[in-house]
């Protein structure tokens, strides 16, 4: 019997990580049973059961619908969960993506039934000690045995702070998108948006929408923005829930949508002129496709993607004159080739014999 490998996905940017994954487990002679498990902190259509189609993944073998309340009460409710699907039915291997709460807890979970915990984009570090993803993706890396790096920069700072069990495997998330990518591009366009000459705008960290004075300040500044070029808003859950808290309206001259499905989305990017965004996903994808990128936060943990030359860390009050002046194209990076799967796959087979 093979041995059994579940794989962790909590919120919506976890799919496509390990959808590399999967499908490189899957296209291979097989040497695991690789097993989905949906924690449910992403669970409607919008934000997860549409990309797992997308995707061509199968619906999770294990669904433990767990989503909503504080980072406490659902980090705990979470790893109470998982203790007891593990109890019932034991891995071999946990594969954990990412940094949001339902990740940390299923590592958590894991390592104290005594199950061995891989790391799916492990070493990512913006330095900000209070971003509650920051604090999630230390800790993962603290407690796993195999540590999946981007690149060769951060799995040689991850060895350097101590840490084993480290690869670099590679950008997960570029293995989905260069998969997905000739799909996505035979889309068509939303009504009224011609390839090239528009721009998209993504928000959705706490640290810019969960106040409104910050908030407030950033729709000003989409919407002086706009008058450089048309601008798309797919608006997340999350900040469309605070704008309404708040009595907060959309940026005049914006087009406003709502959560796009994974293909709809990478079809707006791959025919857009910029971005601009918070979102680390969107910046690995936006140097993938040679899309300028203007982050609007002071720190990212993509630091890759800057020294590319495609991405540029703005403020509010930067971004008008930013998206009239934008970064070049991205240079390619190293690893960031769609194999990442491939050797995640190599990886394990190394090191744990399979």
């Amino acid at each position: 019997m093979l041995p059994a490998l579940h794989m962790v996905a909590a919120a919506r940017p976890n799919l496509p990580k390990l959808a590399a994954l999967w499908h490189a487990l899957a296209e291979a002679p097989p040497i695991c049973a690789p097993i989905l498990l949906h924690t449910g902190q992403h669970h409607d259509a919008a934000m997860f059961g549409d990309l797992l189609e997308d995707l061509a993944l199968p619906a999770p073998a294990i669904a433990l619908g767990v989503s909503g309340g504080t980072h406490a009460e659902l980090t705990g409710r979470t790893m109470m969960a998982c203790e007891a699907a593990w109890q019932r039915d034991r891995p071999a291997l946990v594969v954990v993506a990412g940094d949001v709460d339902g990740a940390l807890a299923a590592g958590l979970a894991a390592r104290k039934l005594g199950i061995p915990v891989a790391h799916l984009e492990a070493g990512l570090r913006c330095d900000d000690a209070d971003m509650p993803e920051e604090i999630n993706r230390r800790a993962l890396d603290a407690i796993s045995d195999i540590l999946w790096a981007p690149d060769e920069a951060t799995a040689a700072r991850l060895r350097a702070a101590g840490h084993g069990g480290v690869c670099a495997v590679g950008n997960a998330m570029v293995d989905s998108l260069l998969r997905h990518l000739p799909a996505a591009r035979a889309r068509p366009l939303p009504e009224g948006l011609s390839p090239g000459a528009y721009g998209i705008v993504t928000l959705h960290r706490p640290a810019n929408v969960d106040q409104a004075p910050v908030l407030r300040a950033l729709i000003a500044a989409v919407e002086a923005a706009a008058v450089a070029m048309p601008l798309a808003w797919p608006l997340h859950p999350r900040t469309r829930a605070r704008m309404e808290r708040f009595g907060l309206v959309p940026p005049r001259g914006v087009r406003m949508m709502p959560p796009l499905r994974y293909l709809d989305f990478l079809a707006l990017m791959a025919h857009a002129r910029l971005v601009a965004t918070d979102s680390g996903g969107v910046q690995e994808e936006a140097a993938a496709l040679g899309l300028p990128c203007l982050t609007l936060r002071p720190s990212t943990e993509r630091p890759a993607t800057l020294a590319a030359g495609g991405n540029q860390l703005v403020t509010p009050a930067q971004l008008a004159e930013a998206m009239r002046h934008p970064p070049g194209r991205a240079a390619a990076i190293p690893l960031w080739d769609g194999c990442a799967g491939a050797r995640m796959r190599a990886h394990l087979a190394e090191v744990l014999g399979w």
